[in-house]
């Protein structure tokens, strides 16, 4: 019986750190889907580091570290005064008082304008469309709202991992234990991919591989498991131990 798994590597252009650390999970390891942050300074140098290699690209969309594509002065509901993006900190806050400061419209334009940015860059339209996970219903709803009105492959969101999320026909079970306490990543990719699903049905191992940099430590409150997550993208045993165990590592080009 052959088994599959997706394993997703998001965050490239975050920071010069984590790029070299997906680059290095790409060339020399599994990863063969990567999420890409259109609006981040350090997308197209991350591009570079992965030309020449065969990769599924997606729209990784952020609106939460850095800058917006779109004038702060039309999105403020997802800026700060600075005219950066609010942190994943106040929307969790927000979240916790049983509010969403996210305005639907506003999200729309700069969802848009990453989606534009993200062709620029790739040269091709996203394999999968996606969001950077923050505590706002209302940005997914405008995630889904811009993939139908350009046709594209929507991926969206649920944080009850135990419920399967629908890409194209597809059922995908998500495993990203990463943020949580004891992170073990080898026992997490093997409980995942041993896992019986149905014939329609597999997981989607999420990581978010890199080296740490200035940039990455003052912004992410994860760390340290980024560069393990790159270390076991790349550790031959890993990928001895998925061919032993009849595993086959598949992109999102891959479902049905």
């Amino acid at each position: 019986m052959t088994r599959r798994i997706l394993i997703r590597a998001d965050d490239l252009g975050y920071s010069r750190g984590v790029n070299y650390g997906i680059a290095d999970s790409v060339r020399h390891g599994i990863i063969r889907s990567v999420g890409v942050m259109p609006n981040m300074p350090e997308a197209e140098m991350g591009l570079r580091l992965l030309e020449g290699v065969s990769v599924c690209y997606g729209q990784h969309t952020n609106v939460c570290v850095g800058q917006p594509l779109t004038d702060p002065a039309r999105i403020p509901s997802l800026c700060q005064p600075n005219g950066e993006f609010k942190a994943s900190r106040e929307y969790r806050e927000a979240f916790k008082r049983g509010e969403d400061f996210v305005d639907v419209d506003e999200a729309c334009l700069e969802i848009e304008a990453q989606l534009t940015r993200f062709i620029e860059l790739v040269g091709d339209e996203p394999h999968y469309f996606e969001g950077h996970a923050i505590a706002s219903k209302n940005f997914f709803t405008a995630l889904e709202v811009v993939a139908k009105r350009h046709e594209l492959p929507y991926l969206g969101m649920s944080f009850d991992f135990s419920a399967p999320i629908t890409f194209r026909r597809s059922r995908l079970y998500t495993s990203m234990d990463s943020m949580g306490p004891d992170y073990d990543l080898f026992e997490s990719l093997k409980r995942a991919a041993l896992k019986d699903y149905d014939e329609d049905a597999c997981c989607m191992f999420v990581c978010h591989p890199g080296y740490l940099d200035a940039y990455i430590l003052a912004t992410s409150s994860l760390t340290i498991p980024r560069t393990q997550e790159v270390a076991m993208a790349m550790d031959p045993k890993t990928r001895e131990w998925l061919s032993d165990h009849g595993v086959e590592v598949i992109t999102y080009d891959d479902l049905a």
